[in-house]
């Protein structure tokens, strides 16, 4: 199973001696994905997982800026504005079925978390059983920002973090670098970029257990650590009205630089995604929480502000989005739930009993 490097080949496919390698290859969008790609992700793990001479998966992004910067947003974009996103849905419910394959793989699956890491690539990364950063790992979920909402099992892996990091992170769209990835169990290991080359080639011939303790070493230092207290103390509150207002009244510079950067974010977005992060907590599996991010995901590009936000950011670069509506008091409770109600014929369906 290979495939020869071009620029129209988004995923590039090889084998070096036990190991399976998958690379993303948009090298000019950061590697950003699109639903060819995630099809073809989908059937190079068929393959990888049928071939007996495979025993290791390796993900890794063609050039130097990153793995993967997300979701093709300007592609999903132009689909809502053009017919309301039926091509969006259609996938977020191949990526999303993806990302649990990904976490569910029965051989290990090694992700070299290098660059930048956003969204969608977190989702085909993070949920891999060996995690790899690097000194130049800039991780995150800064769905907020463009009137949307973590998905990809985000908010499964947000919600799983000490105490309110995973909120904070969420709702602020804040990138954490190698320390603080490990800290918050978004990635497993540590290896310096220098030794990508050495660690990935070693694979082809041992287990992924003896490659790591070979090359993996002690991460720098991160931030998180040390804003601990304000941070659990702030978003534990139930309103991001109330989590704004702690992080004002707090007293640290942090905070009230945390809580200005969510008045810039969509306020139907940050309610929705402190609703989405609750609701995670209490559910058991990953199946279960991308069952409702379909949901989530599915109706909010019904709203304006994913739209409006993609033009600011990506679009038109102006990065001064319009929000409707403007304000966190303007969302109301039934804004928030109606993107959890159930889709009549529309499910994802990965959790038995339902969809």
């Amino acid at each position: 199973m290979t495939t020869a490097a071009t620029d129209e080949t988004p995923v590039l496919l090889r084998a070096e001696g036990r190991a399976g390698h998958i690379t993303l290859n948009r090298p000019r969008a950061i590697n950003a994905l699109n639903h060819a790609m995630v099809r073809l992700m989908d059937e190079a793990l068929s393959g990888y997982e049928r071939d007996e001479d495979i025993s290791t998966v390796v993900l890794t992004g063609a050039g130097t800026r990153g793995l993967c910067a997300g979701g093709d947003i300007r592609s999903i974009h132009d689909d809502i504005r053009a017919g309301g996103g039926p091509a969006s849905v259609a996938f977020w419910r191949d990526e999303y079925r993806l990302n649990a394959r990904i976490a569910r793989f029965p051989k290990p699956y090694v992700a070299v978390m290098d660059g930048i890491v956003m969204g969608g690539g977190v989702g085909v990364s993070a949920h891999g059983s060996v995690r790899i950063v690097t000194e130049r790992s800039r991780i995150a979920m800064p769905e907020t920002g463009i009137g949307f909402v973590p998905d990809v099992g985000g908010t499964y892996l947000l919600t799983r973090t000490p105490g309110e990091l995973g909120t904070h992170l969420a709702l602020t769209g804040s990138a954490v670098g190698a320390g603080d990835a490990l800290l918050c169990g978004l990635a497993d290991h540590y290896v310096p970029s220098e030794r990508l080359p050495e660690f990935t080639a070693a694979l082809a011939a041992a287990d992924v257990s003896e490659v790591v303790a070979r090359y993996a070493a002690t991460a720098p230092g991160g931030e998180l650590a040390d804003h601990r207290e304000w941070i659990d103390a702030c978003y534990s509150a139930d309103s991001v009205e109330d989590i704004v207002d702690r992080l004002y009244d707090s007293g640290e510079r942090a905070a009230k630089e945390a809580a200005e950067t969510l008045l810039g974010k969509s306020p139907t977005s940050l309610k929705v995604t402190l609703a989405a992060l609750r609701r995670a907590r209490a559910l058991a599996s990953l199946e279960e929480v991308l069952d409702q991010e379909y949901r989530v995901s599915a109706t909010a590009i019904t709203a304006p502000d994913m739209v409006e936000g993609i033009r600011a950011q990506v679009v038109d670069k102006d990065r001064d989005p319009h929000w409707s509506p403007a304000e966190l008091a303007q969302v109301t409770d039934a804004d928030v739930a109606r993107h959890f109600r159930p889709r009549e014929g529309d499910e994802l369906g990965l959790t038995p009993g339902r969809g």
